[in-house]
């Protein structure tokens, strides 16, 4: 029988029961009678438990989930916020508020970048995009073999090779035996992410996503609804790449309901990394625009995400855009996206504190000891504790690369979406390609694996230019000033 991870309703209660809970719903009751009949609260690391469960308790499951859930007609639920300046919301930190969505807007004709600042301006801007590119990929490739591990297995595995404090590839040269039989590598990634066997960029979702969002932009321009972003998934994303909240979507999709309720219908990851991780293009192409970035985050977001994982996906785009400006510090771009999370949000507490833990202790290891015990509570892909871990390494390691992707890994949780976003914000604070150290790029061999139509083999200059040629917003060029 066929084990299917993220979706099976007796796999998903657990999750569910945890992320009610987390906003504020009493669920005693409900995980009282999930129990009593036998049922697991959730596998630990894992998408799907290893046995099929009975047909009564697949059954009380999904009518315990139907309980959990926002009715589909109990109109648009978003979370506790929604987008930038355009959007009434009703504010809570807590569940399902409604949310009005935005006014639809004319779609504009692109502009090309040069229009703003002429072909010196584009042309730093491609520099820049392309450090990001060839960044993201080296942040997420270094963190592919660690995936799922516990953070003591990560610091065991690359001390054991003399790789500690990380400041290079994991290899499995020198590993003892018995440490490699007790830490397995990911199983999927270990044959293409070890020092010993890298070959070009091999296929990841954290790279699939921003693929898609330049088909996205290609395809429908800036103005583009979640509904073309829905659409998009369907003619183009395989379903077997889409994970926990994408994967969730991909089946609402399927089966008839329609966006936003893509996003919470037995949707228990609606908080989880996914929507932070598919943020990059939407910053990439509002350079000096942090608002319009978040914004467009937020359209692509609310097909999955509710509340602070359409909060993650905001702050990573605003940070970004702000930095592919190349006219901040890291601490500024990091400000800047705080910028656009409501500040009582429980995202925004987790990142103000990462930061501050950041900021005042110097061994980053103990940063890292401190945010597991404080966020150690949800689960290693959820967005808070992954978003907080990711401004803490940009904020120790002040912006450099290597300290930036390397303290990201070294942190645990979800290691290669940490370090694929903060090599592509590091990456766009470098400047330059050339910038970036060889070691780190070289392996690339400017060629990345993809099932996305049309992008298989791609190469990361050619990604640079697709990026720049999108990044056309000289309208926005008065966005200012940024918190």
């Amino acid at each position: 029988m066929i084990r299917l991870t993220w979706v099976q309703p007796e796999d998903l209660i657990g999750h569910e029961l945890h992320q009610s809970e987390q906003e504020g719903k009493d669920v005693r009751d409900i995980r009282s009678r999930w129990q009593s009949a036998g049922g697991h609260l959730a596998p630990p690391r894992a998408g799907a438990s290893p046995t099929p469960p009975s047909p009564h308790l697949r059954t009380l499951a999904e009518q315990l989930l139907n309980e959990l859930s926002t009715p589909l007609w109990a109109g648009v639920p978003q979370g506790d916020g929604g987008p930038p300046a355009r959007t009434k919301l009703r504010v809570g930190e807590g569940g399902h508020n409604t949310t009005h969505r935005p006014a639809p807007r004319n779609k504009a004709p692109r502009q090309a970048v040069s229009g703003r600042g002429g072909i010196g301006e584009e042309n730093a801007l491609r520099h820049r995009l392309h450090a990001a590119w060839l960044g993201r990929a080296a942040g997420c490739l270094l963190g592919k073999p660690v995936e799922k591990l516990p953070l003591a297995a990560i610091r065991s595995l690359a001390k054991a090779t003399g790789n500690w404090p990380l400041t290079t590839w994991f290899t499995e040269k020198g590993l003892p035996p018995e440490l490699a039989a007790a830490h397995p590598w990911n199983k999927r990634s270990a044959q293409t992410s070890l020092a010993e066997n890298i070959n070009g960029m091999p296929e990841d979702d954290d790279l699939n996503y921003p693929l898609l969002n330049l088909r996205l932009l290609q395809r429908h321009g800036r103005d583009f609804t979640t509904t073309d972003v829905a659409k998009l998934w369907l003619d183009e994303l395989p379903a077997a790449r889409t994970f926990t909240a994408e994967r969730i979507a991909y089946r609402n999709l399927l089966n008839g309901i329609e966006p936003p309720h893509t996003a919470t219908h037995h949707n228990p990851f609606r908080e989880w990394i996914g929507a932070l991780i598919r943020a990059d293009v939407h910053g990439w192409t509002h350079p000096g625009a942090p608002r319009a970035a978040a914004d467009s985050a937020y359209r692509d977001a609310t097909l999955t995400h509710t509340a602070n994982g359409v909060y993650g996906a905001m702050f990573a785009a605003a940070t970004i855009a702000e930095a592919a400006a190349g006219t901040g510090d890291v601490h500024h771009c990091l400000r800047t996206g705080l910028g656009v999370v409501p500040p009582d949000s429980r995202l925004a507490r987790a990142i103000r504190h990462a930061v501050q833990l950041a900021t005042r202790t110097p061994d980053f290891d103990h940063v890292v000891d401190d945010l597991h015990a404080a966020y150690g509570h949800h689960h290693w892909v959820h967005v808070i504790p992954n978003a907080a871990l990711l401004s803490a390494a940009l904020t120790h390691a002040e912006g450099d690369f290597t300290g930036s992707i390397t303290r990201a890994v070294s942190g645990g949780w979800d290691t290669d979406s940490n370090g694929a976003t903060a090599g592509s914000i590091a990456g766009l604070l470098a400047g330059h390609p050339d910038a970036l150290p060889d070691r780190w790029t070289s392996p690339l061999d400017n060629r990345i694996a993809s099932s996305v139509p049309g992008f298989d083999g791609i190469g990361f200059d050619t990604l640079a230019d697709l990026t720049t040629e999108l990044a056309a917003l000289p309208e926005y060029a008065q966005e200012r000033p940024h918190p």
